[in-house]
């Protein structure tokens, strides 16, 4: 048998009041509504529970019995419902703000300082989220906002607000026979077209492509190894499996024993973006957004310096509040 929660209600307004004109107002029904909704409960329950005349109600044995029962039910409801409403204002006022990569130290503290500035009862969580998810929870809701590596998979579902151009940067073994040349260029990665390079995830997509320099090759690049984690790509590295292409601000992530970067001058810039979904519209979010556009076009001391990329950074387009200067495009890779 299934009695609605508002049944209940309307039975133990009229208990109380033994009224059913006073017991109607009380819960904000016409009176002839809430006679109705009483006989369809005493015909579900299979008993009378008031007994009426022209001058009085009163409760029968059976209205009696149920009283004490339905004032516990409701009570446990409205528990219920007010549980339900502090979730629901605690999700209002909270993010999760998801990261394949770090955005660097230079712009969490001052981020979550502005975004109190706009919304003191708010508060941010930062998740790590796997490479293999090359939306950083954006694409399946998990994560409110992402910081991404551009370019990102099904861009025209995103909004970004890029917060740092950084140079490449290429990654190899101390021994490999260009690790001797202080900087390189796409000519010197040229006379090794063979050499391999380490790739991210092939559900990584453009981006992908982008760390591989796929659209200035004449060729496929050939892959030694598909890494997914920082320690992955390191041990790929001084396994020989290849060599990598990082952000210059991802260097000191492999700055270890058999490692060496070094800067390839003319090649295009990695772009870190801040992404969130284009039709999420709320306040909250916006705010942060605005809040991380004022931190990184505030001062070169508050701009962020990315860490290692990973498969999965997601990142629209904006092209807001950037932290370095564009670069030409580059001369075709492999072009000698």
């Amino acid at each position: 048998m299934d009695i609605h929660v508002r049944d209940l209600r309307y039975f133990v307004a009229v208990a109380e009041e033994l009224h059913f004109t006073r017991a109607a107002e009380r819960v904000l029904v016409s009176q002839p509504a809430l006679s109705k909704q009483i006989r369809l409960l005493e015909r579900q329950l299979g008993v009378t529970l008031f007994e009426r005349d022209r001058r009085a109600v009163r409760l029968t044995e059976a209205g009696a019995v149920l009283l004490p029962h339905a004032r516990r039910v409701l009570a446990a409801w409205d528990d219920t419902d007010s549980a339900l409403a502090r979730h629901r204002a605690a999700l209002a006022s909270s993010l999760v703000v998801g990261m394949s990569t770090s955005p660097g130290r230079g712009l969490l503290p001052a981020l979550r300082s502005r975004f109190r500035s706009r919304q003191p009862a708010a508060e941010f969580e930062l998740r790590q989220v796997q490479w293999d998810d090359s939306t950083a929870g954006l694409a399946d809701g998990s994560c409110d906002l992402a910081f991404v590596w551009l370019p990102l998979p099904s861009a025209r579902d995103y909004e970004t607000l890029v917060i740092a151009r950084e140079p490449l940067l290429v990654a190899l073994p101390d021994d490999h026979p260009l690790a001797a040349r202080p900087e390189l260029h796409l000519a010197d990665l040229a006379d090794l077209a063979d050499q391999p390079f380490l790739a991210l995830p092939e559900d990584a997509g453009d981006l992908r492509d982008f760390w591989l320099l796929t659209a200035l090759r004449p060729t496929p690049p050939r892959i030694g190894a598909v890494v997914r984690s920082a320690e992955e790509t390191y041990e790929a590295l001084v396994g020989g499996l290849g060599i990598v292409l990082i952000a210059a601000g991802n260097a000191p992530l492999l700055d270890r024993a058999g490692v060496v970067t070094r800067p390839l001058v003319d090649g295009p810039r990695s772009e870190l973006a801040l992404a969130w979904r284009r039709d999420d519209r709320r306040r909250i979010v916006t705010d942060f957004v605005r809040a991380c556009r004022e931190v990184t076009t505030a001062s070169p001391q508050t701009r962020p310096r990315p860490a290692l990329h990973r498969s999965n950074d997601p990142a629209p387009k904006d092209g807001d509040a950037t932290t370095g200067p564009d670069t030409p495009d580059p001369p075709a890779f492999m072009a000698g």
